[in-house]
């Protein structure tokens, strides 16, 4: 390469270096003006309302889109009362457009899925969006299932009534939280 063209490759590169920076501050500022998407949205994944998941508005609002792509930010269980029982949920946050947090019964087809998947992962491979798609049971009405993208990759994972579900936990949160705190 001729000085020239080291010259403008590096002036285009220095070009780009600053577009990328503007990207990623544009991408973090958060909404002015007025809004309805203030906080988090709780999305509980369940086919009780006639979809796939929903939010509580009041009244339960079924979603209608089919998948959720964002960043995976953390896995946790909590424990809660509905129905006035008490009850274990799999909390799960995603940041996107704003965050969401998915909820869903610790030991549901769902929460299964999501744990399974996320436990053979890299942190490296969640430092990229991961997509959440919801997948009606065929022979139950009322199961759920959960499939798990990395990009455009599904991420295959079984499991059984052998599988050790405290393991396969601790190894889905502890690899959630090695992502979250690599450094961007």
């Amino acid at each position: 390469m001729t000085p020239q063209e080291n010259a403008e490759l590096l002036a285009a590169l220095m070009r780009q270096e600053e577009l990328l920076k503007q990207l990623v501050a544009a991408i973090n500022k958060p909404k002015l003006g007025l809004h309805s998407e203030a906080g988090s949205c709780k999305i509980y994944c369940n086919r009780q309302h006639g979809g796939l998941w929903y939010k509580l508005n009041g009244e339960p609002s079924d979603i209608p889109k089919t998948a959720l792509t964002g960043y995976l930010k953390e896995l946790r269980f909590e424990n809660t009362e509905r129905r006035k029982k008490e009850s274990c949920k799999l909390l799960i946050t995603v940041q996107a457009d704003r965050t969401y947090i998915l909820e869903s019964g610790y030991d549901t087809h769902f929460s299964k899925c999501i744990l399974a998947a996320i436990a053979t992962l890299t942190p490296e491979q969640l430092y990229s969006p991961i997509t959440l798609q919801p997948q009606p049971g065929t022979t139950d009405e009322n199961v759920l299932f959960c499939r798990v993208w990395v990009e455009s990759e599904l991420v295959m994972a079984s499991y059984n009534e052998e599988t050790n579900w405290r393991e396969v936990s601790k190894q889905a949160i502890a690899v959630t939280k090695a992502a979250a705190e690599m450094a961007f």
